[in-house]
């Protein structure tokens, strides 16, 4: 049976690539959407900087034909700038407006936005109400667990934010007291999904790294889909591999040298594209660790990468890291 968001079919089990600051962007989300995401998500984007023009803020709202189904994420502490950057959000169409009530870093959650207003789930309510009625989107939320293991309120939130009118809710397994530490619960998600008042998508973010974890939490905790975050990046893969888990019970061998050099390439071109050559190149250094990780003796190699300034010489190293690695055999180590 097929998942819906209104009239959005993301297929019977869709994994959704996580909206994340300062990775999420669209060179990255290229590479995800050709490594099998079924949907994606922007980074966030500040109300107040979009209802302020900041120009930050308005390019991240750059969304592409290829990127469908796509989904903005705004967040905020205040309802009436909620509302007005759901109007302007709503202006870039995308096919999905989504808030963020999870972020747990500290300058977005002391300042009343993401994960801090499951403090004061009333508010919540009414700023979700707002954005509904502002947009003809489908609006869905992204939140934790609770605040901290004393206010674990997120069966509360689902309840009350389906009654005023979100289509769908993925929840990360943490308080925002956990920030990323200690073990994704996914618990109280299955008792949510199992609520019978809930009728809208459930989806589950955290810890899944692996095609194995996937399947087994699809049975274990049955929620509708998965949402990837920190596995996708550098390893777009991820998406294909449990796809094909899925399918077949089978692990597929890991991405060759061939096609790790190949994405990088992409996302870097991309970057370049989008940002301008010295944003593009500088923004593209937190990336190189990650698409040859498990490479033996590659540091000198990324020192290189991420030193770099000029273009032709950064695809002159991929060229020679393609060269000397080429009897390297693709491993589970390297994923």
């Amino acid at each position: 049976m097929s998942v819906k968001i209104g009239n959005i079919d993301l297929g019977d089990f869709p994994l959704l690539l996580a909206p994340m600051e300062d990775v999420s962007d669209p060179p990255f989300r290229y590479v995800c959407k050709q490594g099998g995401a079924d949907m994606m998500y922007t980074e966030f984007i500040s109300s107040e900087g979009l209802i302020r023009s900041a120009a930050k803020s308005r390019q991240k709202l750059d969304i592409f034909e290829y990127e469908r189904p796509i989904g903005i994420q705004i967040f905020g502490s205040d309802i009436e700038s909620m509302r007005e950057a759901t109007e302007i959000a709503t202006l870039a169409d995308p096919d999905i407006m989504d808030i963020n009530y999870g972020c747990p870093v500290k300058n977005v959650a002391c300042r009343g936005a993401g994960a801090s207003l499951l403090q004061d789930i009333d508010k919540m309510v009414k700023m979700t109400e707002a954005v509904v009625k502002a947009t003809h989107l489908p609006v869905t939320v992204k939140t934790r667990l609770g605040w901290d293991d004393n206010t674990k309120n997120v069966y509360e939130v689902a309840e009350r934010l389906q009654d005023v009118g979100i289509q769908a809710l993925t929840i990360h397994g943490r308080t925002r007291a956990q920030l990323y530490k200690g073990e994704a619960d996914w618990t109280l998600i299955r008792e949510i999904k199992r609520n019978p008042r809930i009728k809208i998508p459930i989806f589950g973010n955290g810890d899944v790294d692996s095609p194995e974890k996937a399947a087994n939490w699809r049975l274990e905790y049955e929620v509708d889909g998965i949402m990837i975050g920190r596995a996708a990046i550098g390893y777009p893969w991820i998406f294909r591999e449990i796809k094909h888990f899925f399918k077949t019970g089978e692990r597929l061998p890991g991405p060759t040298l061939e096609e790790r050099i190949y994405a990088c390439r992409t996302h870097l071109t991309k970057s370049i594209e989008w940002k301008g050559p010295k944003v593009g190149v500088f923004e593209m250094r937190r990336h190189y660790a990650n698409y040859f990780k498990g490479l033996p003796d590659f540091k000198p190699y990324r020192t290189q990468l991420v030193k770099e300034e000029n273009i032709d010489i950064l695809h002159a190293l991929l060229d020679e890291i393609a060269h000397k690695y080429i009897n390297v055999a693709s491993s589970p180590e390297m994923a």
